[in-house]
Protein backbone atom coordinates (compact mmCIF):
# COMPACT_ATOMS: atom_id res chain seq x y z
CA UNK A 1 0.00 0.00 0.00
CA UNK A 2 1.91 3.56 -1.02
CA UNK A 3 1.22 6.67 1.05
CA UNK A 4 1.59 7.63 4.97
CA UNK A 5 4.67 5.39 6.33
CA UNK A 6 2.97 2.96 8.38
CA UNK A 7 5.86 1.73 10.67
CA UNK A 8 5.23 4.37 12.35
CA UNK A 9 1.88 2.53 13.70
CA UNK A 10 3.88 -0.46 15.24
CA UNK A 11 5.03 -3.64 14.64
CA UNK A 12 2.64 -5.16 12.41
CA UNK A 13 0.80 -8.53 13.95
CA UNK A 14 0.40 -9.70 10.60
CA UNK A 15 -0.04 -8.93 6.89
CA UNK A 16 -3.08 -5.84 5.99
CA UNK A 17 -6.31 -7.29 5.17
CA UNK A 18 -8.44 -6.13 2.52
CA UNK A 19 -11.77 -5.41 3.56
CA UNK A 20 -14.60 -5.60 0.51
CA UNK A 21 -17.33 -3.91 -0.19
CA UNK A 22 -16.31 -0.03 -0.79
CA UNK A 23 -17.77 1.99 -3.30
CA UNK A 24 -15.35 4.14 -4.03
CA UNK A 25 -11.59 3.82 -2.30
CA UNK A 26 -9.97 0.73 -0.86
CA UNK A 27 -9.36 -0.30 2.40
CA UNK A 28 -7.50 -2.39 4.76
CA UNK A 29 -6.93 -3.33 8.16
CA UNK A 30 -3.59 -3.49 9.86
CA UNK A 31 -3.02 -4.70 13.52
CA UNK A 32 -0.15 -3.89 15.11
CA UNK A 33 1.38 -4.55 18.58
CA UNK A 34 0.04 -0.85 19.33
CA UNK A 35 -4.00 -1.14 17.73
CA UNK A 36 -5.55 -1.41 14.93
CA UNK A 37 -5.99 0.64 12.10
CA UNK A 38 -8.01 1.12 9.30
CA UNK A 39 -5.83 2.24 6.21
CA UNK A 40 -7.73 3.80 3.12
CA UNK A 41 -6.19 3.80 -0.30
CA UNK A 42 -7.51 6.52 -2.00
CA UNK A 43 -8.99 6.15 -5.56
CA UNK A 44 -7.86 9.26 -7.23
CA UNK A 45 -7.94 8.78 -11.09
CA UNK A 46 -11.36 9.43 -11.38
CA UNK A 47 -12.66 11.13 -8.47
CA UNK A 48 -15.32 13.35 -9.48
CA UNK A 49 -14.23 16.55 -8.03
CA UNK A 50 -10.46 17.23 -6.20
CA UNK A 51 -10.25 15.92 -2.65
CA UNK A 52 -8.81 18.14 -0.11
CA UNK A 53 -7.00 15.85 1.97
CA UNK A 54 -5.66 18.02 4.21
CA UNK A 55 -8.44 19.91 4.61
CA UNK A 56 -10.61 16.97 5.14
CA UNK A 57 -8.10 15.61 8.26
CA UNK A 58 -8.15 18.80 9.58
CA UNK A 59 -11.91 19.01 10.07
CA UNK A 60 -12.01 15.53 11.42
CA UNK A 61 -9.81 16.47 13.69
CA UNK A 62 -11.93 18.94 14.80
CA UNK A 63 -15.11 16.91 14.90
CA UNK A 64 -13.58 14.61 16.72
CA UNK A 65 -12.24 17.05 19.02
CA UNK A 66 -15.67 18.11 19.94
CA UNK A 67 -16.78 14.46 20.70
CA UNK A 68 -18.33 13.49 17.47
CA UNK A 69 -18.76 9.59 17.44
CA UNK A 70 -16.13 8.50 14.77
CA UNK A 71 -12.78 7.01 14.40
CA UNK A 72 -9.82 9.01 15.29
CA UNK A 73 -8.44 10.24 12.55
CA UNK A 74 -4.29 9.30 12.59
CA UNK A 75 -2.64 10.13 9.72
CA UNK A 76 -3.45 11.54 6.39
CA UNK A 77 -1.24 12.20 2.62
CA UNK A 78 -2.41 12.86 -0.61
CA UNK A 79 -2.96 8.79 -1.60
CA UNK A 80 -3.64 7.66 2.28
CA UNK A 81 -5.95 8.46 5.42
CA UNK A 82 -5.40 6.04 8.52
CA UNK A 83 -8.04 6.13 11.51
CA UNK A 84 -8.11 3.77 14.61
CA UNK A 85 -10.05 1.20 13.90
CA UNK A 86 -13.60 1.15 15.56
CA UNK A 87 -15.67 -2.05 16.39
CA UNK A 88 -19.36 -1.99 15.87
CA UNK A 89 -21.75 -3.12 13.88
CA UNK A 90 -22.76 -2.43 10.17
CA UNK A 91 -26.06 -0.69 9.19
CA UNK A 92 -28.22 -2.35 7.34
CA UNK A 93 -29.62 -0.71 3.88
CA UNK A 94 -33.36 -0.53 5.87
CA UNK A 95 -35.43 1.72 7.99
CA UNK A 96 -33.22 2.27 10.87
CA UNK A 97 -34.68 2.82 14.38
CA UNK A 98 -36.12 6.27 15.08
CA UNK A 99 -34.02 6.58 18.40
CA UNK A 100 -30.82 5.94 16.52
CA UNK A 101 -32.05 8.90 13.63
CA UNK A 102 -32.82 11.21 16.10
CA UNK A 103 -29.48 10.77 16.92
CA UNK A 104 -28.05 11.03 13.38
CA UNK A 105 -30.21 14.46 13.65
CA UNK A 106 -28.44 15.62 16.82
CA UNK A 107 -24.84 14.71 15.74
CA UNK A 108 -25.38 16.57 12.36
CA UNK A 109 -26.63 20.03 14.47
CA UNK A 110 -23.14 19.80 16.49
CA UNK A 111 -21.27 19.53 13.41
CA UNK A 112 -23.06 22.16 11.72
CA UNK A 113 -21.98 24.29 14.41
CA UNK A 114 -18.26 23.63 14.12
CA UNK A 115 -16.49 26.97 13.49
CA UNK A 116 -13.74 25.58 11.26
CA UNK A 117 -12.79 27.89 8.28
CA UNK A 118 -13.31 26.35 4.80
CA UNK A 119 -12.20 28.11 1.59
CA UNK A 120 -15.16 27.22 -1.22
CA UNK A 121 -14.56 25.66 -4.10
CA UNK A 122 -14.80 26.97 -7.39
CA UNK A 123 -18.63 27.21 -9.26
CA UNK A 124 -19.74 23.68 -10.15
CA UNK A 125 -19.69 23.28 -14.00
CA UNK A 126 -23.14 22.39 -15.87
CA UNK A 127 -24.03 18.59 -15.24
CA UNK A 128 -22.81 16.31 -18.02
CA UNK A 129 -25.14 15.79 -20.27
CA UNK A 130 -23.27 13.05 -22.35
CA UNK A 131 -26.06 10.36 -21.81
CA UNK A 132 -26.70 9.33 -25.71
CA UNK A 133 -22.86 8.54 -26.14
CA UNK A 134 -22.50 6.72 -22.90
CA UNK A 135 -25.22 4.64 -24.10
CA UNK A 136 -24.23 3.95 -27.53
CA UNK A 137 -20.71 2.93 -25.99
CA UNK A 138 -22.34 0.44 -23.66
CA UNK A 139 -24.39 -1.23 -26.39
CA UNK A 140 -21.08 -1.28 -28.51
CA UNK A 141 -19.17 -2.81 -25.49
CA UNK A 142 -22.17 -4.79 -24.65
CA UNK A 143 -22.11 -3.93 -21.17
CA UNK A 144 -25.23 -5.78 -19.19
CA UNK A 145 -26.58 -2.68 -18.87
CA UNK A 146 -27.13 -1.04 -21.91
CA UNK A 147 -29.99 -1.70 -22.56
CA UNK A 148 -31.80 -0.47 -19.98
CA UNK A 149 -29.37 2.73 -19.84
CA UNK A 150 -30.87 3.47 -23.85
CA UNK A 151 -34.02 3.37 -22.94
CA UNK A 152 -33.45 5.90 -20.02
CA UNK A 153 -31.99 8.14 -21.78
CA UNK A 154 -34.29 11.25 -22.02
CA UNK A 155 -34.95 10.82 -18.02
CA UNK A 156 -31.26 11.10 -17.39
CA UNK A 157 -31.42 14.14 -19.45
CA UNK A 158 -33.94 15.62 -17.72
CA UNK A 159 -32.28 14.79 -14.43
CA UNK A 160 -29.50 16.83 -15.42
CA UNK A 161 -31.79 19.39 -15.88
CA UNK A 162 -33.48 19.56 -12.53
CA UNK A 163 -29.75 19.24 -10.83
CA UNK A 164 -28.87 22.40 -13.03
CA UNK A 165 -31.86 24.46 -12.35
CA UNK A 166 -32.88 23.68 -8.99
CA UNK A 167 -32.62 26.37 -6.76
CA UNK A 168 -31.03 26.13 -3.25
CA UNK A 169 -32.35 28.18 -0.48
CA UNK A 170 -28.84 27.85 1.96
CA UNK A 171 -27.58 28.42 4.47
CA UNK A 172 -24.37 26.27 3.58
CA UNK A 173 -22.53 24.39 6.29
CA UNK A 174 -19.34 22.29 6.16
CA UNK A 175 -20.98 19.10 6.71
CA UNK A 176 -19.82 15.43 6.42
CA UNK A 177 -22.15 15.24 3.23
CA UNK A 178 -22.65 11.52 2.58
CA UNK A 179 -24.31 10.29 6.60
CA UNK A 180 -25.75 7.07 4.86
CA UNK A 181 -26.00 3.47 6.11
CA UNK A 182 -22.99 1.90 4.41
CA UNK A 183 -21.23 5.39 6.41
CA UNK A 184 -22.51 4.33 10.09
CA UNK A 185 -21.67 1.85 12.32
CA UNK A 186 -23.89 1.01 15.62
CA UNK A 187 -21.72 0.29 18.51
CA UNK A 188 -23.91 -0.08 21.40
CA UNK A 189 -26.61 0.90 19.59
CA UNK A 190 -25.55 4.68 18.74
CA UNK A 191 -24.59 5.94 15.74
CA UNK A 192 -20.24 6.25 15.06
CA UNK A 193 -19.90 7.94 11.78
CA UNK A 194 -17.03 6.59 9.05
CA UNK A 195 -16.15 7.95 5.51
CA UNK A 196 -15.19 11.95 5.67
CA UNK A 197 -13.93 11.96 2.27
CA UNK A 198 -16.92 13.71 0.81
CA UNK A 199 -16.47 16.55 3.68
CA UNK A 200 -17.08 20.27 2.41
CA UNK A 201 -19.56 23.15 1.66
CA UNK A 202 -22.92 22.29 1.03
CA UNK A 203 -26.48 23.48 1.08
CA UNK A 204 -28.66 22.38 4.63
CA UNK A 205 -31.57 21.18 2.56
CA UNK A 206 -29.46 18.69 0.78
CA UNK A 207 -27.67 17.38 3.84
CA UNK A 208 -30.98 17.23 5.79
CA UNK A 209 -32.96 15.72 2.89
CA UNK A 210 -30.64 12.81 1.94
CA UNK A 211 -29.76 11.85 5.13
CA UNK A 212 -33.66 11.55 6.15
CA UNK A 213 -34.08 9.68 3.13
CA UNK A 214 -31.43 7.50 3.88
CA UNK A 215 -31.95 6.46 7.02
CA UNK A 216 -35.97 5.72 6.49
CA UNK A 217 -35.97 3.34 3.59
CA UNK A 218 -34.65 0.09 2.76
CA UNK A 219 -33.11 -0.54 -0.97
CA UNK A 220 -36.20 0.66 -2.85
CA UNK A 221 -38.48 3.90 -2.20
CA UNK A 222 -41.78 1.22 -1.73
CA UNK A 223 -40.98 1.29 2.51
CA UNK A 224 -40.14 4.81 3.16
CA UNK A 225 -40.79 5.71 6.97
CA UNK A 226 -41.75 8.95 7.60
CA UNK A 227 -41.47 8.56 11.91
CA UNK A 228 -37.88 7.86 10.50
CA UNK A 229 -37.14 10.48 8.39
CA UNK A 230 -39.02 12.91 10.60
CA UNK A 231 -37.04 11.92 13.37
CA UNK A 232 -33.90 13.05 11.64
CA UNK A 233 -35.35 16.67 11.55
CA UNK A 234 -36.27 16.63 15.44
CA UNK A 235 -32.94 15.48 16.53
CA UNK A 236 -31.03 18.36 14.39
CA UNK A 237 -33.69 20.59 16.03
CA UNK A 238 -33.06 19.16 19.60
CA UNK A 239 -29.23 19.72 18.86
CA UNK A 240 -29.85 23.81 18.54
CA UNK A 241 -29.91 23.19 14.19
CA UNK A 242 -32.71 25.34 12.61
CA UNK A 243 -34.74 23.75 9.53
CA UNK A 244 -34.54 25.22 6.31
CA UNK A 245 -37.68 25.81 4.16
CA UNK A 246 -39.44 22.59 2.42
CA UNK A 247 -38.93 22.14 -0.92
CA UNK A 248 -37.50 20.18 -3.99
CA UNK A 249 -33.93 21.08 -2.81
CA UNK A 250 -34.16 18.71 -0.03
CA UNK A 251 -33.61 15.95 -2.39
CA UNK A 252 -31.39 17.63 -5.46
CA UNK A 253 -28.09 16.56 -4.07
CA UNK A 254 -28.97 13.36 -3.43
CA UNK A 255 -30.50 12.89 -6.86
CA UNK A 256 -26.94 14.85 -8.13
CA UNK A 257 -25.03 12.64 -6.07
CA UNK A 258 -26.40 9.47 -7.70
CA UNK A 259 -26.55 10.90 -11.07
CA UNK A 260 -22.68 11.41 -10.54
CA UNK A 261 -21.33 8.17 -8.99
CA UNK A 262 -24.01 6.34 -11.55
CA UNK A 263 -22.11 7.85 -14.63
CA UNK A 264 -18.31 7.79 -12.55
CA UNK A 265 -19.03 3.89 -12.54
CA UNK A 266 -20.55 3.52 -16.16
CA UNK A 267 -17.00 5.46 -16.95
CA UNK A 268 -14.96 3.17 -15.40
CA UNK A 269 -17.04 -0.14 -16.95
CA UNK A 270 -17.04 1.48 -20.55
CA UNK A 271 -13.09 0.63 -20.73
CA UNK A 272 -13.20 -2.51 -19.75
CA UNK A 273 -10.08 -2.49 -17.33
CA UNK A 274 -9.56 -3.65 -14.26
CA UNK A 275 -8.36 -0.38 -12.26
CA UNK A 276 -5.78 -0.46 -9.52
CA UNK A 277 -7.49 1.79 -7.06
CA UNK A 278 -11.37 2.33 -6.45
CA UNK A 279 -14.36 -0.71 -7.01
CA UNK A 280 -13.32 -3.65 -8.63
CA UNK A 281 -14.93 -3.74 -12.73
CA UNK A 282 -17.77 -6.35 -11.65
CA UNK A 283 -18.92 -3.81 -8.30
CA UNK A 284 -18.92 -1.12 -10.98
CA UNK A 285 -21.25 -2.91 -12.95
CA UNK A 286 -23.74 -3.41 -10.08
CA UNK A 287 -23.03 0.06 -8.97
CA UNK A 288 -23.93 1.09 -12.88
CA UNK A 289 -26.74 -1.08 -12.74
CA UNK A 290 -28.66 0.21 -9.86
CA UNK A 291 -28.07 3.84 -10.64
CA UNK A 292 -29.52 3.22 -14.00
CA UNK A 293 -32.43 1.62 -12.73
CA UNK A 294 -32.71 3.24 -9.29
CA UNK A 295 -32.37 7.36 -9.94
CA UNK A 296 -35.15 7.37 -12.51
CA UNK A 297 -37.44 5.96 -9.88
CA UNK A 298 -36.55 8.32 -7.27
CA UNK A 299 -36.31 11.15 -9.53
CA UNK A 300 -40.43 10.45 -10.48
CA UNK A 301 -41.24 9.60 -6.42
CA UNK A 302 -39.72 13.14 -5.66
CA UNK A 303 -42.98 15.11 -4.98
CA UNK A 304 -44.14 12.41 -2.89
CA UNK A 305 -41.10 12.42 -1.28
CA UNK A 306 -41.46 16.28 -0.26
CA UNK A 307 -44.84 15.60 1.85
CA UNK A 308 -42.24 14.07 4.67
CA UNK A 309 -41.20 17.61 5.03
CA UNK A 310 -42.35 19.86 7.58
Amino acid sequence: MPGVDLSVLGTPLRPPTRIHGGFANRVYRLDTDEGSYAVKELNLTNRRWRYRAEDVFRFERAAFAAGIPMPEPIAVDPRTLVHRWVDGERVPEEPVAPAYAFEVGEILARLHALAIAWDPEPADEPTPRDWPALAARATATSRPWAGELAARVEVFQTIADFVDGCVRPGPVVLTHSDVQPWNLLARDGRPVLLDWELSGLLDLSGELGSTALGLAKGPGFDDVRPTVFRAVLDGYVAGGGRLPPSGPSWFAYVIAGWLGHTRTNVLRCLTGVEAITGPELALSDEIARAGICGLPELFSRRRDLEALLP
